[in-house]
């Protein structure tokens, strides 16, 4: 194992360290995910609160994301702005523990204020990694990244489930606190990884060499197209909060008047389908982000025309095994966006300007996020045949655009 260790690149290691620190992060803030729509709703908040502050939490935590890309390429201060966000981002959520039985105004706020700690950290964290992957090609070290990550996404909803089972004393209210307090380890092991990393490598921009000449940061039409298609993407893209409310209300209420199979789904078993949307997502985004390295943006392509329809499978039937393709479908989207995303921001911004490049396109996937999930869930409310036909359609109208995009890339190269 040693002699495998010492085998790795320098810039791999950091990635796969990095890639820890993501893992127990993820354990904390994925694990509340799988929960936090069915708490939010056991608070007393509606399905439109819901989407809204979920919804707004992304708004956040994307689109203060342009400032403090604009501070970190200014500053370079890569390290301080990724070790404040993570602070502020994990601690929040163990925090959930403490708001009270009528609490959703205060649980709400700590959702938007874990998600504006992501805001701080985002932009410095993916320039930091883009410097390693330079190394290692882009799709590839995104997509270990994220491989890792979700296994941390995969194993915080397990260890809730976990939680849930032994735990059989007290309220539901009293459960989901519990389980939000046992979130402080995973959260507390983020942090001391965080600087076991920052020890090791502490000037992780040298991985990636300084450019001959200074290339200031434009708005070309191939990155312009780009973040039009991932914005039409975000908007049609449903928050989980909103899937697993609609899954407590709809699934584990009529479970006893399913099938057998339905027993899968009930209020115990919720976070293990967090977890296995998380394990999909994982898998995806290795296949998408190596097919990356390969075949570039065509790559979110082939991964949007895969996952487009999980709304239809998880809101138009009241079956199990749908919801489960429907909820395997929404993992494919997560995983190649949270790979492929990255990666080809990375590819499409010189290294001066790139916590810049990064703040505008996750300001401004954020905002579409935003609008169409505070849409979504209103219409949820409304409507759910018009919710799925939304959905669906935005996220396919963003493949053109991301087709363009990849055509406007290769034609400097035939000029």
């Amino acid at each position: 194992m040693k002699n495998k260790l010492h085998s790795l690149t320098p810039a791999m290691l950091f990635i796969l360290l990095f890639g820890i620190v993501s893992l127990f992060s993820d354990m904390a803030h994925e694990g509340a995910s799988s929960i936090r729509g069915a708490y939010l709703s056991l608070l007393g908040a509606s399905a439109a609160t819901i989407g809204f502050v979920s919804g707004l939490g992304e708004l956040v935590g994307y689109s203060l994301r342009y400032v403090f890309g604009r501070i970190t390429d200014k500053t370079k201060k890569y390290w301080p702005m990724t070790i404040i966000g993570y602070i502020v981002d994990v601690l929040a959520v163990p925090a959930l523990a403490l708001v009270g039985e009528n609490g959703w105004m205060w649980a709400c706020a700590l959702i938007i204020i874990e998600r504006a700690g992501k805001a701080i950290k985002k932009p410095a964290k993916n320039t930091i990694m883009s410097f390693a992957a330079s190394q290692e090609g882009a799709g590839k070290s995104f997509a270990i990244q994220e491989v890792l990550d979700q296994i941390g996404a995969f194993l915080g909803p397990v260890l809730l489930y976990l939680t849930m089972l032994f735990k059989t004393d007290g309220t539901t209210f009293q459960i989901y606190t519990f389980c939000f307090g046992i979130l402080a380890v995973p959260a507390a092991l983020t942090i001391i990884m965080l600087f076991v990393t920052k020890r090791k490598f502490p000037n992780p921009e040298k991985f990636e060499p300084e450019p001959k000449e200074y290339l200031p940061f434009k708005m070309k039409k191939e990155f312009l197209l780009y973040i039009v298609g991932i914005s039409l993407f975000a908007f049609g893209f449903i928050d989980y909060s909103l899937v697993i409310m609609h899954v407590s209300k709809c699934f584990t209420g009529i479970a006893s008047g399913l099938s057998e199979t339905s027993s899968l789904v009930n209020s115990g078993t919720l976070p293990l389908l967090y977890a296995g949307a998380m394990l999909v997502d994982a898998i995806s985004a290795l296949i998408f982000g190596m097919l990356y390295d390969k075949k570039g943006v065509k790559a979110l392509v082939l991964s949007t025309a895969i996952s487009a329809p999980f709304a239809l499978f998880i809101f138009a039937f009241k079956s199990v095994p749908l919801l489960l393709i429907g909820i395997a479908l929404w993992g494919v989207g997560m995983g190649a966006q949270e790979s492929i995303l990255k990666a080809a921001v990375s590819t499409m911004v010189p290294k001066a300007s790139r916590a810049t490049g990064y703040g505008i396109f996750e300001c401004s996937f954020g905002i579409f996020w935003f609008l169409g999930s505070w849409l979504l869930g209103a219409l949820y409310d409304i409507s759910i045949p018009a919710m799925i036909a939304v959905s669906i359609i935005t996220q396919l109208a963003a493949i053109p655009l991301y087709l363009l995009s990849a055509s406007k890339r290769s034609q400097p190269m035939r000029e």
